[in-house]
C-alpha cells in the first residue's frame, strides 16, 4: 500500500512479516491469531493513515507485555485484545463492533509492539 504514511507502511510490513499460522505467543491460540493478524493488516489498511494522524503509536495499537506476550492484556495494544474487526478510529478510541479500545486509561503501561516481542524470543 504505497498511499500509506512511512510508519504506517513500516508497522504493516512488520505484521505481514510475522506468519498467520504460527502464534507468537504461547498463550493465544494459532486461529485466533490468524484473525488478529488479519483484522490488523485491514485497519491499518482502511484506518492505519487516520489512526497516525490522531497520534496513535505502535504500542497503543500493537503492544503486548514483554516478557508474556497476550497473557498480560493490561498492557495490550487497541488491536492486540481481540479478534474482531475494527470499523473506527477515534482520538481516543478504536471502535468494534462490541466494544471499544482506549488509549487513555489512567497509569496505562504500553507493550511493545508485537513483532519486537517475537524478535526478543517470545
Amino acid at each position: 500500500m504505497s498511499d500509506l504514511p512511512p510508519a504506517i507502511a513500516s508497522w504493516r510490513d512488520q505484521i505481514e512479516r510475522l506468519s498467520e499460522h504460527a502464534s507468537p505467543c504461547r498463550y493465544l491460540l494459532p486461529a485466533k491469531w490468524k484473525a488478529m493478524r488479519e483484522n490488523a493488516l485491514a485497519f491499518l489498511d482502511q484506518h492505519g493513515a487516520e489512526a497516525y494522524r490522531l497520534g496513535w503509536t505502535a504500542p497503543q495499537l500493537f503492544g503486548v507485555h514483554p516478557q508474556h506476550g497476550f497473557l498480560r492484556v493490561e498492557y495490550a495494544g487497541a488491536l492486540m485484545v481481540n479478534d474482531s474487526p475494527a470499523v473506527a478510529v477515534e482520538p481516543d478510541r478504536i471502535v468494534f463492533d462490541r466494544f471499544s479500545g482506549y488509549r487513555t486509561k489512567p497509569g496505562q503501561v504500553w507493550g511493545v509492539p508485537v513483532w519486537e516481542f517475537v524478535a526478543r524470543g517470545g
